[in-house]
């Protein structure tokens, strides 16, 4: 059996063991170990298990993703964000379809806070679906905007996803970011304009909310004017260049802390709860980060990288062939597996396919982030939808949620097909900072 042959077996293996619910982390260096002693015999593969989990955990650079996790999770467990939700009904309410429309908007700020799309998921529902209710919404509408908005703290930064994208990819964190900033606004915008033109269709799935006045609009601004300028100093900072992504994370955490505590709403409890949840969801992050770490050097010693490259320059697809070909196969893994596991476990084999087609490694990860969006509401293991049907408990099935979910994925659809057409959606920003450097 070749080296190609050997990685082949050994994805559908992790397949296989995927399939039957091994944790991502242990599938991928379960397999990882195995196709490297196949290939290079039991020394070889204890050196690269000596050097290559200390190697990748050891980089500076994944020392943000803890920092911008306890700035979420700080700002969650001090209740900073439970005025978001608020703040966008008191402007958005007088449209349409209003609630639905003001818990997009607030996800997408509940976004810029957390990275995280099942915690957005979990505390948007717990707050917006029984206010929805309450008001007579269609039970599909409700349940299916918040599962879809939830899926923007993959996009929009500061996002996991794309924190663990720029580490593998070698390419600038700030940029990276800026690069999601349009499309995670035009996804904001594809779910709204969808819950528009459906209840403008049809009135009974979302009864008329009056619009709020003036005053309950500044005083939602005044709730939350402390959280934006956060938001505002960190990913400024980041973009301007003053300071590291690891840095702003840091000054994040230490504003929202800082926050919690003149607010009187972040009590000793709740900081312990945050610094728990963010050492757990660091390890199970790292953990899986190692696994593909260990699977690129495997894949890389077995030539799949090479090969696929051939495939793909072989084929005549060109640019946007490449990238429907790709996204056919993010969709389908998306039904599948976890969004983490499917970026690191592709990105060794993508990554020089996007170098030989010329195509930017700062597009190609916003572009990727956002098919990982649409694997968590895709069935039958759409992570936010099973999210969401634990927060509304019996009042729908899962199936039903799967429902509600459906016009959304059109949304997406939309922007993703918007995002192939036109690059300079997600490339004009970056370029126009480099510029201005």
């Amino acid at each position: 059996m070749d080296s190609v042959s050997i990685a082949l077996s050994g994805l559908a293996v992790l397949t296989v063991l995927l399939a039957v619910r091994v944790p991502v982390a242990a599938a991928l260096g379960l397999v990882a170990i195995g196709g490297s002693y196949l290939l290079m015999g039991e020394r070889a593969m204890w050196g690269v298990l000596r050097t290559t989990p200390h190697a990748f955990a050891a980089s500076w650079s994944l020392s943000a993703i803890p920092m911008f996790l306890l700035m979420g999770y700080v700002a969650f467990n001090a209740r900073l964000t439970d005025g978001l939700f608020r703040f966008a009904r008191a402007w958005l309410s007088f449209l349409p379809g209003g609630l639905a429309i003001s818990s997009v908007g607030g996800a997408a700020l509940f976004s810029s806070v957390t990275g995280s799309s099942v915690a957005c998921a979990a505390a948007m529902g717990k707050i917006a679906v029984p206010a929805m209710i309450e008001r007579n919404y269609d039970k599909s509408l409700a349940v299916g905007t918040i599962a879809a908005a939830g899926t923007m703290g993959s996009l929009i930064p500061p996002s996991t996803v794309l924190l663990l994208y720029a580490i593998f990819a070698e390419v600038p964190v700030s940029a990276l970011f800026i690069g999601a900033i349009i499309p995670g606004l035009l996804t904001a915008l594809a779910y709204a304009t969808m819950i528009l033109i459906r209840v403008t269709r049809n009135p009974a799935l979302a009864p008329r909310e009056p619009g709020m006045g003036w005053g309950e609009r500044l005083a939602s601004l005044a709730e939350t004017w402390p959280l934006f300028l956060m938001v505002i100093v960190v990913f400024g900072g980041i973009f301007a260049g003053f300071f590291s992504a690891t840095e702003a994370g840091g000054i994040g955490a230490l504003a929202a802390i800082l926050i919690g505590v003149a607010k009187r709403t972040l009590t000793l409890k709740g900081l312990g709860e945050a610094i728990l949840d963010t050492i757990l969801s660091t390890s199970s992050i790292f953990l899986i980060a190692i696994g593909a770490a260990l699977m690129t050097r495997f894949f890389a010693f077995a030539g799949l990288p090479d090969y696929v490259q051939t495939l793909f320059a072989t084929s005549g697809l060109g640019q946007v062939g490449v990238l429907v070909a790709i996204a056919l196969l993010y969709v389908i893994l998306g039904m599948f597996l976890d969004p983490i596991g499917v970026m690191l476990l592709t990105l060794p084999v993508l990554l020089p396919v996007f170098e030989a087609q010329e195509i930017s490694l700062i597009y190609a990860g916003v572009v990727l982030t956002k098919l990982l969006e649409i694997g968590l509401i895709t069935p039958p293991v759409g992570l936010n939808v099973f999210v969401i049907k634990n927060v509304i408990g019996n009042l729908m099935t899962t199936d039903q949620v799967f429902r509600g979910v459906l016009w959304f994925l059109l949304a997406d659809l939309f922007v993703v097909i918007a995002l192939i057409v036109w690059p300079e959606t997600v490339l004009w920003l970056p370029d126009l900072l480099t510029e201005r450097r």
